[in-house]
């Protein structure tokens, strides 16, 4: 009687680039509201110097013993998107400390809208209907989601932007330059996804460690006493910043731009749900609609990557 084994192909059919930018768009949702309440114990300098530095001894033996095999010699070529997401963390950061975590959420994700006209200028090729149309719908969802109820005529809430919105818009800006930065700089390199993480989590750290310094910040923010504090930053660095950075950086390399931004993307939805089963929130009816069509966008994004894949 002959026994079946697990069947390689079978694997290779499902999308594992969009899931896992799924996955990441799950843990990033929930990001918002922890930072913000972690940033009650320290400053936001410090906090990312803990977050990437933590970041950075969890992978160090990895990526240690891919060196000795010869397998990080293209390390040189993250180096760039470790300085744009270092980049990004000081804007983001900022930006949530100055805003609310749902506006946050919302701001952050026009990267979805931002991304394929970043893309076309490398490319030089108008990015594919489906995909803007996935994407305008996506940002559809993500205008009612953050909506307590419509008023007016208009769809469009009056928006009154504060340094942290300015901040987190430019942490938009700067997320759609690092998806395609990240395509065009590592796409056939021989670096892992998790080496990549590793040498941009290094980036950060000194980068950020170096700002600190060079700051008025008392050294007594790197180490706070509150066990609390510990509890969120060691979350945030094993599913918010190792595993979402090596999924990021996998997907990347696995599927186009847009997708990897419209996927990301809805991270507002899950930071809806989170706010919703953890932390008691309720959802009207129009933030339940705008979910909803976050979604179906990210559904249709994942089949059309299962279609599209060779």
């Amino acid at each position: 009687m002959k026994t079946q084994t697990l069947n390689a192909p079978l694997f290779s059919r499902l999308p594992i680039a969009e899931l896992s930018l799924l996955l990441t768009a799950i843990f990033w949702g929930t990001s918002y509201g922890i930072t913000k309440e972690a940033l009650i114990y320290t400053s936001v300098l410090a906090f990312i110097v803990i977050r990437f530095s933590l970041t950075s001894l969890l992978l160090l033996p990895n990526y240690w013993r891919d060196a000795r095999k010869g397998l990080t010699t293209d390390w040189k070529y993250a180096l760039p998107t470790g300085v744009i997401l270092l980049c990004i963390f000081l804007a983001e950061t900022y930006g949530i400390f100055h805003t609310t975590a749902s506006k946050a959420a919302f701001l952050i994700s026009l990267c979805v809208l931002m991304t394929p006209f970043v893309e076309a200028i490398t490319t030089k090729q108008w990015p594919p209907k489906s995909i803007i149309g996935f994407a305008l719908l996506s940002v559809v969802g993500v205008l009612l989601l953050t909506q307590k109820e419509l008023g007016g005529s208009s769809l469009i809430p009056a928006l009154k932007l504060n340094l942290g919105d300015y901040c987190i818009l430019l942490a938009a800006l700067l997320r759609a330059c690092m998806v395609v930065s990240t395509q065009v700089l590592l796409k056939g390199k021989r670096l892992s996804a998790l080496n990549i993480t590793s040498i941009q989590a290094n980036v950060v750290s000194v980068g950020a460690l170096v700002i600190f310094l060079m700051s008025d910040i008392k050294m007594s923010d790197l180490v706070p006493m509150e066990w609390h504090f510990w509890l969120l930053a060691f979350y945030l660095v094993i599913f918010c910043t190792i595993f979402a950075l090596f999924a990021q950086n996998y997907g990347v390399k696995h599927t186009t731009s847009s997708r990897v931004a419209l996927l990301t993307g809805s991270e507002p939805a899950f930071g809806a749900l989170f706010a919703f089963v953890w932390l008691g929130e309720s959802l009207t009816v129009i933030q339940m609609i705008g979910g909803i069509c976050i979604l179906l966008a990210t559904l249709m994004a994942t089949m059309q990557g299962r279609k599209t894949r060779p």
